[in-house]
């Protein structure tokens, strides 16, 4: 049975980096747990991994999607559980001689659907039924949903629409309430979760510099690009950091109000995403700005991973 290592927290705390040692370390592979590297194209504002990075140790479910194409979360769990299905038929060995597997990155609900072994309604989004819905009025949709599905109206908010919405037409297309259809089932395999972290000064300096760095890289020519090849209105082009240099290519704002309101805007989302994680009580959390960062986890992984695999590692 091998072993996952999950390295997530908030982002710009430096989870990829750490990520990449430690792999290399182990002979493993990384699979990403981010909901825009999972589109092509998508580069410099998404921080993926380089080219570089991606030959040092095999990265998954990176440019797996066109931009145009929905990826769901029902839809990252069955690939990423397939990767780790067929590794662990293709690796073949004794224990000792198996890696553990990192799963890495900061969107909570890809590693939640792994970790916990999430059941997601495979109920792929109805666009025509989602139409007639909206137009109703999310007053008279939650009353529906409390109509046909009264637990799942009790873990939804009443001005939730998109949760509304979603399990209305789970009902509507299984005739089985999204309530039935949720639960978990916890893989057998051990999971070690690891989260980054550190104070907010610290990450907004991490932050800028990122944002300077994007910048530095071409993120402007990138945006520019996929403004041109796929239209301003890309659904994906109104996420953190396109957004706000589409609004410096519109002429609406200058460079650095751009930068500065990118920076402004990850903070916000970050202070999400450590609320999304922190409650989580198995996740050991460690400080990004810790000196000797790399040690320490290093060691933890060692004792999780066991004398025998340790051994074979180092």
């Amino acid at each position: 049975m091998t072993k996952l290592i999950v390295i997530c927290g908030a982002t710009a705390t430096g989870k990829s980096g750490l990520a990449l040692a430690l792999a290399q370390r182990c002979g493993s592979i990384i699979i990403s747990a981010d909901s825009r590297q999972v589109y092509r194209e998508f580069n410099i504002g998404t921080a993926k991994p380089t080219i570089t990075e991606q030959k040092l140790v095999p990265h998954y479910l990176i440019n797996i999607c066109n931009p145009t194409d929905t990826m769901t979360v029902a839809d990252y769990q069955q690939q990423a559980q397939g990767i780790l299905g067929q590794r662990l038929e293709v690796i073949g060995q004794r224990l000792e001689d198996i890696p553990p597997i990192f799963l890495v990155g900061g969107t909570g609900l890809y590693i939640k659907s792994i970790v916990r072994g999430m059941k997601i309604p495979r109920v792929a989004p109805q666009i025509e039924l989602r139409l007639q819905l909206e137009s109703i009025g999310q007053t008279q949709l939650y009353a529906m949903l409390q109509q046909v599905d009264s637990v799942a109206a009790q873990k939804i908010h009443p001005h939730d629409s998109v949760r509304t919405l979603r399990a209305l037409e789970v009902f509507y297309v299984t005739g089985c309430p999204i309530s039935d259809l949720q639960g978990e089932n916890p893989p057998d395999y051990p999971i070690l979760q690891i989260g980054l972290d550190c104070d907010v000064e610290h990450l907004t300096n991490r932050i800028a510099r990122r944002t300077e760095s994007m910048v530095k890289d071409g993120f402007v020519e990138e945006v520019e690009y996929l403004c041109q090849k796929y239209g301003v209105d890309l659904p994906l082009l109104n996420t953190l950091g396109y957004q706000e240099i589409k609004q410096y290519l519109n002429g609406e704002i200058f460079l650095d109000e751009a930068k500065e309101l990118i920076v402004l805007h990850t903070r916000q989302f970050a202070k999400r995403q450590r609320t999304w994680f922190r409650k989580d009580c198995s996740i050991e959390w460690f400080d990004s700005e810790s000196p000797d960062l790399l040690e320490q986890v290093w060691l933890r992984i060692q004792e999780f991973i066991g004398d025998k695999i340790s051994n074979n590692l180092t």
